[in-house]
């Protein structure tokens, strides 16, 4: 099953998706300019092999719900996510709030 629902920080709003799967769900939370994501993400891949594109993202682990996404700290971001002034250990929804 795939979900997508409008959530609200601070009167923005951004589109989380979840992707049920086997075993575990995937999930994201997105902006027009980047997006932050489970466990999923491969924070590395972006930053090398795709660097050219500037993609603006973050990485949390441990992660359920799109609820703990937004509290969980940013394990990993990407050097673009970085320029922006967002930062491991920041809160998914205050990285949310960089990306607007």
């Amino acid at each position: 099953m795939i979900k997508t629902e409008p959530i609200f920080i601070n009167d923005h709003q951004f589109t989380a998706i979840t992707i049920a799967l086997p075993k575990t769900n995937f999930m994201a939370v997105t902006s027009d300019k980047g997006y932050i994501m489970c466990g999923a993400l491969d924070v590395a891949l972006l930053n090398e092999k795709l660097k050219e594109r500037g993609i603006i993202a973050g990485r949390a682990v441990g992660v359920r719900t799109i609820e703990q996404l937004l509290e969980a700290p940013l394990e990993s971001v990407t050097i673009e996510a970085e320029n922006r002034g967002i930062t491991v250990g920041m809160q998914g929804k205050d990285a949310l709030l960089k990306m607007i």
